[in-house]
């Protein structure tokens, strides 16, 4: 389903500090989320073939609002803020927890979550946090164990089994699936994508009404011509 999704068409639309101010519901969208340091805009660069979609700091947790891009009409990205690291005010943390607790709990055209955290270190506190989150609402769950390229084969591959022993043994294996990336080297891209094609599908009647609006014929704006 990926091969009808053109990632390298993504646009920004809009930022949202919080839920009331998100884009009207309707059509799907899959959030991407992780640590302020866990590579997630150079995640999403990658995909979208797009090194400059994304906000990259060096400075981490400079994105404070719920960013949306839009891949058509009814299928977008999100990017949420990232969180566990930024040297912020404790209430504007909280303030940040909140928001995003409400919006992956409430919105309704959410239909997974992208969680990334580094490979060497996986599963911290607020990661579990927002795999929690997720699992309260049985939303499905793709982690990507970012910066793969930093470790050998070896190590890496042990750490992706290890993390998936673990889900397999809290009995939530069924929504959460595990898989090394690296936005370097674009390793797991296409892995990435075949799963985003899967959560982007687009219910019967709005992928109906986005083929019949493909099949309109143009409007034809040229003089007309006459033979003698």
């Amino acid at each position: 389903m990926n091969d009808f999704i053109q990632f390298d068409q993504a646009i920004f639309t809009q930022s949202a500090p919080s839920i009331r101010e998100c884009p009207a519901e309707g059509g799907v969208e899959v959030a991407f989320a992780g640590r302020s340091n866990a590579g997630k805009s150079s995640a999403i660069n990658t995909l979208t073939n797009n090194p400059k979609l994304a906000r990259t700091s060096k400075t981490p947790g400079r994105t404070q609002l719920i960013n949306f891009f839009s891949l058509s009409e009814h299928q977008h990205l999100v990017d949420l803020p990232g969180y566990g690291y930024a040297k912020v005010p404790k209430a504007m943390k909280e303030a940040w927890q909140r928001n995003l607790a409400e919006y992956l709990q409430k919105r309704e055209s959410l239909t997974g979550m992208i969680l990334l955290m580094d490979i060497r270190r996986p599963m911290q506190e607020f990661d579990t946090m927002m795999l929690n989150w997720a699992l309260e609402t049985e939303m499905p769950v793709h982690i990507l164990l970012t910066k793969a390229d930093k470790l050998k084969k070896g190590p890496a591959q042990s750490t992706l089994l290890k993390l998936r022993n673990q889900l397999k043994e809290s009995e939530v294996d069924d929504l959460v699936t595990v898989q090394l990336f690296s936005a370097l080297k674009k390793t797991g891209l296409g892995e990435l994508k075949t799963c985003l094609g899967q959560w982007l599908q687009l219910p019967e009647e709005l992928a109906n009404a986005a083929i019949d609006g493909e099949q309109e014929p143009p409007a034809d704006d040229s003089a007309p011509s006459f033979e003698e």
